[in-house]
């Protein structure tokens, strides 16, 4: 496992010599879980990245935990004072044109700032560890896999659970203890399920409405396993459905599927996008597509690449995909399905084809 940190912040070191820095002080918990493996999360420590040096500094709660796991370019401090240590450690690495993420706080930053020798500068990078992010590594891909078929796995034994009469948030609460049972850590976000007028919802989380003979009910969900999570959708139907509805599910099937059927290195997000959205389009519920066709999935529920009209990201191998187009039809219901894909050397791999896209209906 260490090899995949040592191989990352090498990726990082040759971007910061490419940009002429000399290294980057690093805030946020999922970048130097990326890193390092360092898991005690945002404002538990800091990492500092050299010219062919790395240091993680925390405080004692993680001593015993990484004093022996840490990559071995990593060196380890334990300390209360993160802020004095690294600018300590960025010091000793000789460090002139030190960068950090621009999304630390300003107090943080400002902090760091005054601590910092004159001869030192301290600039803002962008979302450059979350660019490399973006392509993942084998390990990296071994976990996405295995969460996405913990989720498979849950969601197929949920379905004989789910009857009319029921809550939503009963079945989000039945979901997430199937997900626990087979191996996830805990929830991404709070699972969403939305069932008849509340389907047209694109985020709408669980609550106590009862859920009833003839609506659709939308279920996403994401969970982590081994540090990385998944993110699925289906939509079931409980009964008989209106015509309209069911008109609607096969739009969005098929614009799924088309979507998925164009994924391969050099294609770019907007053309995904555009694929599923024209699909729609064509079928007169264009103006009821609110949303991006999709998203990356990994250590965040949220990263790149984007998957949207106005995105310019190319696909390439070790993406991690959502595709998830959807119609959302006010106070009738709504339809999204869902699948986590990798991008391959030739194509693609959907992590989510053992969960049925056919329609699901929840018979009395």
């Amino acid at each position: 496992m260490t090899k995949y940190f040592e191989a990352r912040i090498v990726k990082l070191q040759k971007l910061l010599k490419q940009l002429n820095l000399d290294g980057m002080i690093v805030y946020q918990g999922a970048n130097m879980k990326y890193l390092t493996g360092f898991s005690g999360g945002t404002g538990d420590g800091v990492v500092i990245i050299g010219r062919d040096s790395a240091c993680l500094v925390t405080d004692a709660r993680y001593e015993e935990a990484y004093k022996a796991s840490l990559p071995e370019s990593v060196n380890l401090k334990i300390t209360r004072a993160y802020y004095e240590e690294a600018v300590s450690v960025a010091v000793s690495f000789d460090i002139k044109k030190l960068a950090f993420e621009a999304d630390m706080p300003y107090n943080i930053y400002d902090y760091i700032d005054e601590l910092l020798p004159a001869d030192i500068s301290f600039d803002a990078l962008p979302f450059a560890i979350e660019a490399l992010r973006e392509v993942k590594d084998e390990e990296e891909l071994t976990a996405l896999r295995k969460a996405a078929a913990v989720s498979v796995a849950a969601f197929k034994e949920l379905i004989p659970f789910i009857k009319p009469g029921m809550t939503e948030r009963q079945v989000a609460n039945e979901l997430d203890r199937l997900q626990k049972k087979f191996g996830a850590e805990k929830a991404s976000f709070d699972t969403i399920v939305a069932s008849g007028y509340r389907a047209a919802l694109p985020h709408g989380e669980a609550t106590d409405k009862i859920i009833e003979k003839g609506e659709l009910v939308t279920i996403d969900f994401g969970y982590y396993v081994d540090d990385y999570t998944s993110d699925v959708t289906r939509t079931i139907a409980i009964g008989s459905i209106s015509d309209e509805l069911k008109q609607i599910y096969a739009i969005v099937k098929q614009a799924n599927e088309n979507a998925i059927a164009i994924v391969k290195p050099g294609i770019s997000g907007s053309e995904v996008d555009r694929v599923a959205r024209d699909y729609i389009s064509a079928h007169g519920y264009g103006h009821d597509y609110n949303h991006s066709t999709g998203h990356g999935v990994g250590l965040d529920i949220h990263e790149g690449p984007a998957l949207s009209s106005q995105s310019s990201d190319e696909l390439q191998p070790g993406h991690l995909l959502t595709i998830e187009p959807g119609i959302y039809l006010s106070e009738k219901g709504g339809v999204r399905i869902e699948d986590d894909i990798i991008v391959t050397l030739d194509g693609y791999e959907n992590l989510t084809h053992d969960l049925t896209k056919d329609l699901i209906v929840i018979e009395d």
